[in-house]
């Protein structure tokens, strides 16, 4: 299944432009070091950032539920920390070579230095929330890596024995992608209300943005790059077993289904090996369920969006969600 529309994330930026351009310089201050090498790490880290739609996320949501103010660049500044140490962290798990189309921080250095750096970082996020104390948002910040290294763990338990089940594999993106995103959306309501409902309601707002958003990335994986055509199999060649996968294996004969998990089991597989597995996923109808399932959750943020008035807010945020299905990398 294809998604033509794709939103603009420079207009959805627009309700927040100024908070997001002064939050550049705020985030830049505080990826600074007197140590050398940290200090080269750090820029270089800086210097190919990503969309920042974390950060965009706490302001928008901040802005939704009353004004931005100090706390919502603490929440957006711890976040954002985070979320960079957990990619120099999963990078030297997983041994990657590139992030974002450059060298990864273990490849230019080596997986010691990325250790400590990954680690450098969740700590400066830590004595930044101290700092302003803002304990609540260290709080709900400290509850996502928690649920974090629980769904990475249980991934790779699962991935070990190929078992992985329907069940299984949503309580590993809740943890591995929706429970910073939910952070996001619980500090940045958190930083312009105190009511407990609100952002409860806001947490689960970004929970089933995070399921839908690693969903999309799953089926990527099968459906292929919309603008090159191409189709990576990553998943596949790295052993992942994903919701497109798992309903396919669901439908399948026993015999069938233990020779494609013998594929996928196979540490040496050929081009030809993967194809066959993106097929005979194609033809069980797993992309197809898993676009069901995402655009579920998507329903499930839209209706969260609709107890609140219109607004231009309002707006992005919903673009957002349409985004998070629609991108095409």
């Amino acid at each position: 299944m294809k998604y033509p529309f794709m939103s603009d994330l420079g207009r959805i930026r627009k309700p927040v432009e100024e908070e997001m351009a002064q939050f550049e310089a705020y985030f830049g201050r505080t990826m600074q070091s007197k140590i050398p090498l940290l200090k080269i790490i750090l820029n270089y880290i800086f210097r190919r950032k990503g969309k920042q739609m974390r950060p965009l996320l706490v302001f928008l949501c901040a802005r939704l539920n009353g004004e931005i103010g100090e706390g919502a660049y603490v929440a957006a500044t711890l976040i954002e920390l985070l979320h960079t140490a957990s990619l120099v962290h999963d990078d030297v798990v997983d041994d990657a070579s590139e992030r974002r189309g450059a060298l990864s921080i273990i490849a230019l250095w080596n997986s010691k230095i990325a250790v400590l750096v990954g680690d450098y970082m969740l700590t400066k996020g830590m004595l930044i929330s101290i700092e302003k104390n803002r304990f609540d948002m260290l709080e709900i910040a400290s509850e996502a890596v928690k649920s974090m290294t629980e769904g990475e763990l249980l991934q790779l338990q699962k991935s070990r024995k190929l078992n992985i089940r329907e069940d299984d594999y949503f309580l590993i993106i809740k943890g591995k992608t929706a429970a910073l995103i939910a952070a996001c959306t619980a500090c940045g309501a958190r930083s312009a209300t105190s009511n407990p409902d609100t952002i409860q309601l806001m947490k689960e707002f970004g929970e089933s943005i995070g399921i839908a958003f690693q969903i999309r990335d799953d089926i990527l994986d099968y459906e292929g790059n919309g603008l090159t055509g191409k189709i990576s199999g990553n998943d596949i060649k790295e052993k992942k077993i994903t919701l497109p996968l798992i309903h396919a294996l669901e439908k399948a004969s026993i015999v069938r289904k233990r020779y494609i998990l013998k594929i996928i089991g196979n540490r040496k597989k050929t081009r030809s090996d993967i194809e066959e597995v993106i097929n005979f996923v194609s033809e069980s109808g797993g992309i197809e369920y898993a676009a069901l399932k995402m655009e579920q959750y998507r329903d499930k943020a839209l209706a969260i969006l609709d107890t609140y008035p219109d607004s231009d807010v309002k707006k992005s945020l919903k673009e957002f969600v349409d985004y998070t299905v629609s991108r095409n990398k």
